[in-house]
């Protein structure tokens, strides 16, 4: 083989091997506040990312911009900045342009699921869009639908930049799904208030009813493109569906989609099958609460024919299960609990965890925090946005001022022993978070009578709660590590 074709071979396999993982990154579940126990919108969603990563956890504050300020775009488009942006929680990874997640502070939720697509003739202007088009949307809107009208607008004007993906957007009264296809087109659907969406990496939208704006909103030439390309046959195809049109054929049976969609169905009783047709959304035969969807972060097939570890008497879950919910390549895990009657910076949290969710405690991360302990961020969230797009070159070098890089070490350990010690760290790590579980209903009782004698002091005590608890789970993970080092000498 000579040099020039053994380059090619490498950059062949390279390409596969990125448009494989790209198929398995991140999985997401929205439930309608119909469909919960207590009436909240909830969002659970898994961020997985392979390669070198680290997440900062940033707090931006509310900003005033001068009339005719402009937004500079990854690739050099501009547009026109607003009057003032809102405050919001950025869960930021240094490089990465389709991996961060957001909560503003009038409880509007962020985060997406790549979802390929078979366009191969995008339309691009003035360079795309693509990592802006989530911080616009958490710095402008002000509920999930604001969200999408903005994001279809930034779309068909400058063309989005990836192959597609699935954006979750929730707030505390709907949730709705925005696919997004490389170009400028584009589909959104509201989840029904009674029901749940489940969404592994590929589209789930199937057929869509225009003419119901309430439910339904896209790109004006959404169908007639599809005709165009010959992706849809209305003679033949009747009725239109937006996934077998412009979905990437590698995506919709892929076993890693398949399986941790079965398992999200498997753990919420719904009586599907493996190999049923997946609608878009489903009502759950009973209420759906946080604590569920925490166990679902964190499940690996326990319990089911998926799980080659068989109960981790083979070995760990991570090296014998494939592609999983709570896989290797997750970076964090939360659950979204947005609920409309209560003030937005107390009503709409984050239950939020780090790296790995089934040995990190999920913990209450709410819309009022206005800072994070030294040890989960860099200094000054102006510093990131101008090192997001080229960080650092020692961003991702371990050390020990980062909380990330114990929780990573902290996997790493477990993933070499898990079954001998999973429940030991069950019992001690996930301690803090059935604690916050128990008091939440008192708590929060202080917390309204704080809001409404002064919202500044109620924003001050849950950046304190945060900050304690966050820094408890340091500590303890921490410990665990010693512990496990401690085994393998």
């Amino acid at each position: 083989m000579n040099v020039k074709t053994f380059l090619t071979s490498v950059l062949l396999l390279s390409a596969v091997l990125v448009s494989a993982q790209e198929e398995h990154n991140c999985f997401s579940v929205l439930v309608g506040k119909k469909a919960t126990m207590d009436g909240s919108v909830l969002f659970a969603h898994n961020e997985d990312d392979y390669g070198k990563q680290m997440v900062n956890w940033i707090a931006v504050p509310k900003q005033s911009y001068q009339k005719g300020t402009e937004v500079i775009l990854k690739n050099g488009g501009q547009v026109e900045q607003v009057p003032f942006t809102s405050r919001y929680i950025w869960l930021e990874m240094p490089g990465m342009d389709f991996s961060d997640s957001y909560l503003n502070e009038y409880g509007v939720c962020i985060g997406s699921n790549s979802c390929s697509s078979r366009e191969d003739q995008p339309e691009i202007s003035n360079g795309g869009i693509g990592y802006n088009l989530r911080q616009l949307m958490a710095g402008r809107a002000v509920n999930a639908k604001d969200a999408v009208v903005l994001a279809g607008r930034l779309i068909e004007q400058f063309g989005y930049t990836g192959s597609g993906r699935t954006y979750c957007i929730a707030d505390p009264n709907e949730a709705w799904a925005l696919a997004v296809v490389n170009g400028k087109h584009w589909v959104a659907q509201r989840i029904p208030d009674d029901e749940v969406m489940v969404l592994p990496n590929n589209y789930t939208i199937r057929e869509v009813n225009l003419n119901d704006r309430e439910n339904f909103l896209s790109c004006p030439d959404l169908i007639d493109y599809a005709i165009k390309r010959s992706w849809y046959k209305p003679d033949t195809d009747d009725p239109f569906n937006f996934r077998n049109a412009y979905g990437g054929l590698n995506s919709i049976k892929n076993p890693g989609n398949v399986n941790r969609a079965w398992g999200a169905y498997h753990l919420l009783n719904t009586g599907f099958n493996i190999d049923n047709d997946f609608p878009f959304s489903f009502k759950p035969a009973e209420k759906v609460s946080k604590q569920d969807l925490m166990k679902l972060l964190r499940d690996h097939y326990e319990g089911t024919v998926l799980d080659k570890s068989e109960g981790y008497t083979k070995g760990s879950p991570y090296k014998l299960n494939g592609t999983m919910i709570c896989g290797g390549a997750s970076v964090y895990g939360f659950v979204a609990e947005l609920r409309n009657w209560m003030p937005a910076d107390i009503g709409c949290l984050m239950w939020l965890a780090p790296q790995w969710p089934d040995i990190q405690p999920f913990i209450p991360l709410y819309a009022g925090t206005t800072q994070f302990p030294s040890a989960y961020c860099r200094p000054g969230y102006l510093n990131t946005l101008a090192d997001h797009y080229n960080p650092p070159t020692d961003i991702h070098v371990r050390n020990d001022q980062h909380a990330f890089w114990a929780f990573v070490v902290f996997s790493e350990l477990m993933g070499n022993n898990y079954g001998e010690n999973i429940d030991a760290v069950r019992k001690s790590n996930l301690k803090i978070e059935r604690k916050l579980l128990a008091i939440q209903p008192s708590l929060e009782q202080k917390l309204i009578r704080l809001q409404q004698e002064s919202p500044e002091k109620c924003r001050e005590a849950v950046t304190r709660l945060y900050e304690k608890c966050a820094m408890k789970a340091l500590t303890t993970t921490k410990k665990s590590i010693k512990k496990l080092r401690k085994t393998l000498e």
